[in-house]
């Protein structure tokens, strides 16, 4: 049996949890707190409908319609997480999408992270060895990097795409005699990515 295939990649996830602490940095108002707050605006976002916020929390109606009453305040922590993970993807959907299509069209992105980079034989100054950077990343890149986690892509399709957008932005520097230069990023100890 191959465990390759069971073992998580290293970047597994840090790029859509960079992206979204890049989208929620953008909110104008504070996301609700209370399970009661919460409850009320899911159930707006879910057109008003009980039982399908309760389908979508995993929860049974009555337990949505004890926590809209106030009958009920503190949630066990399944329903904890998932209230606040619903929330924060549903919060001020404008805002994202404007920040988005900011960065997609002139803003960019900027990218910081502590990874392995390297492209050059051992020895030299180009050989791979753990880095910090930060990087600004053109329009077309976060175009690239946002419209590929909006279609669903695969966290191994996310890194591959953000680390073509580093290597171009510090390694490639826009192409010159690096143009075909390909650029090894791997071990990613953190990530950050801001609009």
């Amino acid at each position: 049996m191959d465990n390759s295939s069971q073992t998580p990649a290293p970047w597994h996830g840090k790029i859509r949890a960079a992206l979204a602490r890049a989208e929620r940095a953008k909110f104008t108002r504070l996301v609700p707190k209370s399970a009661r707050a919460q409850m009320k605006f899911l159930r707006t976002r879910a057109k008003g409908s009980t039982k399908a916020l309760a389908e979508r929390l995993g929860v049974s109606g009555s337990t949505v319609r004890r926590y809209l009453t106030g009958a009920s305040t503190n949630p066990h922590k399944y329903l904890q997480e998932a209230l606040a993970q619903e929330t924060e993807e549903e919060w001020q959907p404008q805002v994202r999408a404007q920040a988005r299509q900011h960065a997609g069209t002139s803003g960019g992105l900027v990218i910081s992270c502590r990874a392995y980079f390297g492209f050059g034989p051992y020895g030299t100054s180009d050989a791979g060895r753990m880095r910090d950077l930060t990087v600004a990343v053109a329009p077309s890149h976060a175009a690239a990097i946002l419209a590929a986690k909006e279609s669903g892509a695969t966290d191994k399709d996310l890194h591959e795409l953000v680390a073509d957008a580093i290597a171009d932005a510090y390694f490639r520097q826009g192409g010159g005699g690096r143009a075909g230069l390909k650029v090894e990023f791997t071990d990613v100890d953190w990530l950050d990515i801001s609009f």
